[in-house]
């Protein structure tokens, strides 16, 4: 099969689809990888590495996307991209298409198979494909609010840590998933009061007694987000519902009762956020302020630090992209937890909650896939 790998495109987006040790696997699978020229430059990665480890390597996108048998990304197709997408081809990356009509409209009229690295399952109830990200992105979003709480962001002009003598800033992580368990521990290690909310009773105890008492443990109430976000400095959102859109658990009604220059999270973006305020922004321009309340929305977060982020996705992703370069359709047909990350197959919409949130029809995958 040969295997493409265009530039990512999306605003501050630097992470690559494969790192030169993916590419060199895939090539001693019997593969060959088109890599667009300078794909890789975000990583440091030049088109000589790739070369190296076995890539021949393509003027332009253009070239990868009419040559390519499967295409491996990092992020969703842009307008621009799947146009270029074709019946017959596999598209392996991030989606998040609950919230994105229009690229769910592009990607059912180009016929392609659309592969969410969101939705693969595993044997244990995970996201393995999501996961790596999801902790980067927790740690992250504490790096973010830190940095948002300093003055001259227009923040309260507190110390996460604090000092002796001069109490630490309030963290509220809604969500006690790998995101907010890794927001927590950011938090935690920098010093700061942390809260987390979660409506799993079996994960407050895991998280309790993973924190050891330096971290508090809540239920998730309407009364106690009330409660929390009234006293926070920083709320980080971190929920997620696999494939559909987040929940909106801030209101607009509750930012009345924040701190002036308080700081909002949304890692949940992706999905079309948690907070009722919420829309997207990129690292250029991170964010915005609502009711005297700042909001870091941005929608790649993880594309901050794409020498990391790449290395961690590639990590996650080689193994079912080899399925999938091997076996082809096959390879869903015979992996339930990779056939879970069909979301779009020849114009049918392969995934329940996302037809749900698109209000289109849905089609089992296994029946798709005949």
């Amino acid at each position: 099969m040969l295997v493409g790998v265009p530039k990512e495109i999306k605003n501050h987006e630097y992470r690559v689809g494969l790192v030169p040790g993916s590419v060199r696997e895939y090539v001693q699978n019997g593969h060959d990888v088109l890599i667009e020229t300078g794909a890789g430059a975000g990583i440091k990665a030049s088109d000589e590495d790739y070369i190296a480890a076995g890539a021949k390597i393509a003027p332009d996108a253009k070239s990868v996307f009419a040559s390519a048998d499967m295409i491996v990304k990092v992020k969703e197709p842009q307008p621009n991209e799947w146009v270029q997408l074709r019946k017959g081809q596999i598209l392996y990356t991030y989606l998040h298409l609950a919230p994105d009509p229009e690229q769910a409209r592009g990607l059912i009229e180009s016929g392609v198979t659309a592969v969410a690295y969101e939705t693969v399952t595993d044997s244990f109830g995970g996201l393995p494909l999501l996961a790596p990200m999801s902790e980067v992105a927790g740690r992250l979003s504490i790096q973010a609010a830190a940095y948002a709480l300093t003055a001259h962001q227009g923040g309260r002009g507190l110390l996460m840590g604090g000092v002796p003598g001069v109490l630490p800033a309030k963290v509220l992580v809604i969500g006690g998933g790998v995101v907010g368990t890794h927001a927590a521990r950011m938090a935690v290690g920098l010093g700061a009061d942390v809260t987390i909310l979660d409506r799993s009773n079996r994960r407050l105890a895991e998280l309790d007694e993973l924190f050891e008492g330096r971290a508090k443990t809540r239920y998730s109430t309407y009364e106690a987000l009330d409660e929390e976000t009234d006293v926070a400095d920083v709320v980080v959102g971190a929920v997620l519902i696999p494939g559909a859109s987040a929940p909106k658990l801030v209101t607009r009604e509750m930012l009345k009762g924040m701190k002036e220059g308080s700081v909002l999270v949304d890692v949940a973006i992706d999905q079309g956020g948690c907070f009722e305020t919420s829309k997207a922004t990129t690292h250029e321009h991170p964010t915005y302020v609502v009711d005297n309340v700042i909001h870091y929305c941005v929608a790649n977060m993880p594309g901050a630090v794409p020498l990391t982020s790449s290395h961690a996705l590639n990590n996650a992703t080689l193994a079912h992209g080899l399925q999938l370069a091997n076996k082809g359709l096959d390879a869903l047909r015979e992996n339930q937890h990779l056939q879970n990350g069909l979301n779009v197959h020849h114009g049918l919409v392969t995934y329940k909650a996302v037809a749900e949130a698109l209000a289109t029809d849905f089609t089992p995958a296994e029946k798709a896939l005949g």
